[in-house]
């Protein structure tokens, strides 16, 4: 099973299972952006443990505590308690580029049509560059996706 199906509690030989079977490739893409997006060889300026502190985060504030979780499994294993402190929406962070971060990805995760080129130039002021901008926007693009899939899922399934 996928983490999609796993935390969407897709019961094997259920219907939505059948279902998903006729969706293995985009199951089995959503996979590998998972990886891409999380684990890249490349991480540029943004950790392996940055992006899981930031995905948790993310799926709390979409009140998804089992994708939260899962993220939290990936900050473990990056081994960087110094931003284990970001998976609460509640904290406060000193250091200017991680708070510019944080900001950025809480806007996009909570109101991305208030996002504005102006916060993309408070990002740079910050010392984020270009490349790394672009994935924070597709870290919050994932895991908005897999926030939505998951919960479609879970509603789906309910039914069954």
């Amino acid at each position: 099973m996928t983490l999609i199906e796993t935390l969407a509690s897709v019961k094997p030989g259920s219907a939505l299972a059948e279902a998903m079977e006729r969706r293995a490739e985009i199951l089995r893409l959503s996979e590998a952006a998972h990886d891409a997006v999380l684990l890249p060889r490349d991480p540029g300026g943004l950790s392996h443990g940055l992006r899981a502190a930031l995905a948790a985060r993310m799926a709390r504030q979409n009140n998804n505590e089992a994708l939260a979780r899962h993220y939290d499994s990936l900050l473990t294993r990056a081994g960087e308690p110094l931003v284990a402190t970001l998976v609460d929406p509640g904290t406060t962070v000193e250091d200017l580029r991680v708070a510019e971060i944080v900001r950025h990805v809480d806007r996009l995760t909570l109101a991305p049509r208030e996002a504005t080129r102006a916060h993309i130039h408070a990002l740079r002021d910050v010392g984020v560059t270009d490349a790394d901008i672009v994935r924070l926007s597709e870290l919050a693009a994932f895991v908005s996706y897999q926030v939505r899939v998951i919960a479609g899922l879970g509603l789906i399934g309910g039914k069954q």
